[in-house]
């Protein structure tokens, strides 16, 4: 109940992102920890993020995981990312397939060591909690989660990404 009334409160609200934000220490391998479920990750479990820097000066990304379990086929999508604006850290955008471009906001991040992030998008239909990996700790993951909260998340959604090293 909480948490439907706070995704109520804060749907109009842009999400408030980090105010710092290496691109260069961001760059990496990422796995899911938690996501919302969408019908472009949804059978895909093992789910990890790859980042890293093209010679243009934008960011390539490649998402890859495993269908429906960490033994089935392993799939990947290649996207770019790039911040549209240097004024806002935290925002990036990343075009798929040439065709569509989403909002990427880092609104949550281990500023010290990058270890881990959140990140979703001002209408609150996307959220994945990332980490450096496969696991976190049950602290971490309640401080993620209060995080997604405080910024209007239903947690009632939250998809627990199953997980092995790679």
């Amino acid at each position: 109940f909480l948490a439907s009334c706070a995704t109520s409160a804060y749907a109009d609200d842009p999400l408030k992102t980090v105010d710092e934000l290496e691109l260069g220490r961001y760059l990496g391998g990422w796995y899911e920890i938690a996501r919302y479920q969408h019908g472009f990750e949804k059978n895909l479990v093992g789910a990890k993020a790859e980042y890293s820097l093209r010679d243009d000066g934008r960011i390539q990304v490649v998402n890859s995981g495993f269908k429906n379990t960490l033994d089935g086929k392993y799939t990947s999508v290649k996207a770019v990312a790039w911040r549209p604006d240097e004024t806002v850290a935290g925002a990036l955008k990343v075009k798929f397939f040439n065709l569509f471009t989403s909002d990427y906001l880092v609104f949550g991040l281990d500023q010290e060591n990058y270890q881990w992030a959140l990140v979703g998008d001002n209408n609150r239909k996307y959220l994945w909690f990332l980490s450096r990996t496969p696991e976190v700790s049950p602290e971490l993951l309640e401080e993620m989660k209060m995080m997604a909260t405080e910024q209007g998340y239903d947690l009632t959604k939250v998809f627990m990404v199953p997980q092995k090293e790679r």
